[in-house]
This record gives C-alpha cells, structure tokens and sequence, in this order.
C-alpha cells in the first residue's frame, strides 16, 4: 500500500543522516520525515542499522527513509525507500512493493527521469542542485531553473530537491517547484544543528 497522502510525504523538510544516533536527535527535534543513508555495510550491518533505527522512532512522528538497502528495509519491517540509479538496477521491485514499502529515487538527468518513473515512485529526487563536497559527483549541479522544469514533467509526483542546500535558499527552491528539502550538511556540518532543524521546521510549517 502507498502512503494514504502521497503530498504528505516526504516532509517539507527532510534531513538525510548516517547514523542511528542523527535520526534519534532528529525524530526528537520532531522531523517527520528521516533518511538513513548508511554506506558500505554488509548484510548483517545493514539490518541491524535498520532495526536500531525503527526502535529509535518508535513514539515520534518521524518516518524512517532507509536508502539503498532494500533486504534489510523488507525484514525489518520498514515503510519507506529511497534508491540511487545503482541500486535501482539491483533492486527487486515486486518484492519491494510487495512489502508495502514506498519508493523514493534519486535522478539527475533524463535517462535517469524516464528510468524512474517507469518504475512509479511515490516520490522522485533531484539533485544535486548546488555544489556538494559531501560524496563525489559525476553530474554538474543542476541549478534552481531544473526543478521548475523537473516538476513540470513528473506533475503530481513529489519532488525533492537535495545537493548543497542551506536554509537560506529554501523559500526560493519550493517556489521553484519543489515539495520537498533533503538536507544534509546544513544540519550535519552546523555549528547548532538543533537550531538549524527547528528553522527548517519552522519554515516548512509556515510554507506548507
């Protein structure tokens, strides 16, 4: 089953983290909508990430995102994926859906567009929309002009916008199109991390 309102989800705000302790500082700051992009684990280390992640959520709003790691997502009981263009390729699809699990994808350009919405995201994910030092990218930024034209082509589909972006240049990525912030170094990297989400959540609350 999809999420009961696809334009609820993902938040306004939504940070993206590596760490069990990040999304528990974050599910208390009251996010509603949380990524755990973990690298490099094996299978075991991938659920039990996963399943200490769930405990810590439980009793908040928050939704956990698990990025890449599908199996785990599935024997966990998760509710929410997000796959790269790499994972996507390697990823069973029925059973993900099977699961009950929504699908969230990462794009950058239009190879990537159509290979996502074959696969009916419940959200799509574009970026990076400004330069990033925090993974290396094959793929320039992609500017504020692209979300505008990125919404236009997958309509009613969620878009988040994710790369680079500080709370700064929120008001003017959601009046670009966006429905969604994934951020990650403006929290991660701040010097008041907890300051910096209640502005995001702030003004999420009064954009919304």
């Amino acid at each position: 089953m999809p999420y009961p309102d696809r334009h609820a989800y993902p938040d306004r705000f939504y940070p993206v983290v590596d760490s069990v302790a990040w999304v528990a500082r974050l599910a208390l700051l009251g996010a509603g909508t949380i990524q755990l992009r973990a690298k490099n684990l094996d299978d075991a280390g991938a659920l039990q990430i996963v399943t200490d992640a769930l405990e810590v959520i439980k009793g908040t709003d928050a939704k956990l995102v698990v990025n890449d790691y599908w199996r785990a997502a599935i024997v966990a009981g998760a509710k929410h994926l997000h796959l790269g263009q790499e994972d996507l390729v390697d990823a069973d699809l029925n059973e993900i859906r099977k699961a009950g699990l929504t699908l969230g994808i990462s794009t950058h350009d239009d190879e990537e567009l159509a290979t996502a919405l074959a696969a009916k995201p419940d959200y799509i994910a574009l970026g990076p929309i400004f330069p990033t030092t925090l993974k290396s990218m094959r793929f320039a930024p992609q500017g504020i002009p692209k979300i505008t034209e990125w919404k236009r082509r997958i309509g009613d589909i969620p878009l988040v916008a994710i790369g680079g972006i500080k709370f700064e240049q929120s008001a003017e990525i959601y009046a670009a199109g966006a429905d969604s912030i994934a951020v990650v170094s403006d929290v991660t990297q701040n010097t008041d991390p907890d300051a910096r989400v209640r502005q995001w959540l702030g003004q999420g609350a009064e954009a919304a």
